[in-house]
């Protein structure tokens, strides 16, 4: 995470957020510093999910505790 916050000029905050919440709004900008830094489309690294499955994930992963 932290090689990847310095290859897209993002904080080590915004990366790590983004990897423990992956449904957490991101804005188009973050979403194309973090394909750019990784050498991908911007496609790869985003789905389309249902509102109502994000909602559901989102607090699946807010249980479980932070080493998982």
């Amino acid at each position: 995470m932290h090689r990847l916050s310095l290859q897209a000029q993002l904080s080590y905050h915004v990366v790590r957020e983004i990897f423990i919440d992956p449904y957490k709004p991101v804005s188009s900008d973050t979403i194309n510093k973090i394909a750019e830094a990784l050498g991908v489309p911007v496609t790869d690294i985003i789905e389309d999910v249902p509102k109502w499955q994000a909602e559901e994930e989102r607090r699946r992963l807010k249980s479980q505790p932070e080493d998982s």
